[in-house]
């Protein structure tokens, strides 16, 4: 390396760390790190002469100076601290121009007019094509925002940057295009994958956001699933019940048949007559008062199709089409789900009538336990005043 490019390292390093904005998180000293390196990357392959390649390497170090004074027209400030750092250091005049030449290529929209200007753009360029375009490419994004230029999304940063990739950006050199084109490429399949990777899910979103707009609120569909369940569990309730009556005045029969029909032949025993006959007549009752509870009620069966487009059939009801084809039943399910309203007025109304057939068990229930009751109540009190008045130890007055 000669000892003008050794001063030119020196002097670009000390100012981009000791005057650069910090602000600059890409435009900064690695970047101009990584210029200097891919440059060296294109001179070990073309062989220029010493001249050339030092002019070359004092561009890549001394090209992005300018950005000291701010980013407008940072190539022209970079050309005027290259060339006054090369008068002091007594660099020839028409080297000078030739690096100053070759700074000005840096610029966005340049198209190189020589192999010198490609190798140039090239290398300030090359983070296209590397791994470390990623972190490269974020600190240009974060950059730009802490400047004030432009406050750019991901999303927005990439989209930019795939039409930078595809439309703008082109390796200038053989050696580039050999060598850096893959890279770039892999880079830009990247962008275009994270692109329609977040479409999938923006439609997935949108699909997810239109069905959960079409659809019931969360709040309905629980208010609809845990009202049915605790309607189911109350008909439960009411069913065991009954049949826990049904048991209970069974046994009460079948001992009474066992124990005290075959008694009441004698004499002796007339006076349990009564008080048996109030036992079973209360049993008996209770017993068809469960049976009536839980007696289930069983309707038609058949609707037509009138009824269905009427919506006058709840068809949630086995009770509304038990008796009807499959072909039919399949039909009117089918004109069931077509229409949100109805399904929901069809379960509304299953939740009706099952309220009304639960009034209907609690009822009864109610009335057949307040009768089992009051029938243990007198019969006790039957057997009582029957053992104490008219009894074998009845007392004597």
């Amino acid at each position: 390396m000669s000892e003008i490019v050794e001063k030119a390292e020196h002097f670009a390093s000390e100012l981009l760390k000791n005057e650069l904005d910090p602000r600059f998180l890409y435009h900064n000293l690695r970047h101009t790190q990584r210029v200097v390196k891919s440059t060296k990357e294109l001179l070990n392959f073309y062989g220029f002469d010493k001249d050339e390649e030092e002019k070359l390497l004092l561009t890549a170090w001394l090209h992005d100076t300018g950005y000291v004074h701010g980013r407008e027209s940072h190539e022209k400030a970079g050309c005027k601290i290259a060339t006054d750092f090369l008068k002091e250091n007594d660099y020839p005049t028409t080297d000078i121009d030739k690096v100053c030449s070759l700074i000005m290529a840096t610029e966005r929209h340049h198209e190189p007019q020589n192999l010198s200007e490609q190798i140039i753009r090239d290398a300030d360029s090359s983070h296209f094509a590397k791994k470390s375009y990623w972190e490269t490419t974020d600190f240009l994004r974060m950059e730009l925002k802490e400047l004030g230029v432009a406050d750019y999304s991901p999303k927005e940063w990439r989209d930019i940057n795939i039409k930078m990739f595809r439309n703008e950006h082109v390796f200038y050199t053989d050696y580039a295009r050999e060598n850096w084109e893959e890279g770039k490429e892999r880079n830009l399949k990247q962008l275009v994958k994270e692109k329609k990777t977040e479409k999938d899910i923006a439609k997935k979103e949108a699909l997810k956001a239109k069905y959960k707009q079409e659809s019931p609120d969360r709040s309905v569909q629980t208010l609809y699933r845990v009202t049915l369940k605790n309607h189911l569990k109350l008909s439960d309730i009411a069913d065991t019940k009954a049949n826990i009556l049904l048991s209970v005045n069974a046994i009460i029969i079948s001992l009474v048949l066992a124990n005290l029909l075959t008694k009441l032949d004698n004499p002796s025993n007339t006076y349990l007559i009564y008080p048996t006959f109030i036992l079973i007549l209360f049993s008996v009752a209770s017993m068809i008062l469960s049976v009536l509870a839980t007696r289930p009620n069983v309707t038609t069966g058949k609707f037509t199709k009138e009824d269905v487009e009427q919506k006058r059939v709840n068809l949630l009801f086995f009770g509304n089409f038990h008796k009807m084809d499959l072909a039919e039943y399949e039909w009117a399910l089918q004109e069931l789900v077509k229409d949100k309203d109805y399904v929901y007025s069809s379960l509304t109304k299953d939740l009706y009538y099952l309220g009304l057939v639960l009034n209907k068990k609690y009822k009864i229930l109610r009335i057949t336990y307040n009768i089992f009751m009051l029938g243990m109540i007198v019969s006790v009190l039957a057997f009582g005043i029957a053992f104490r008045f008219f009894g074998p130890d009845r007392l004597t007055f």
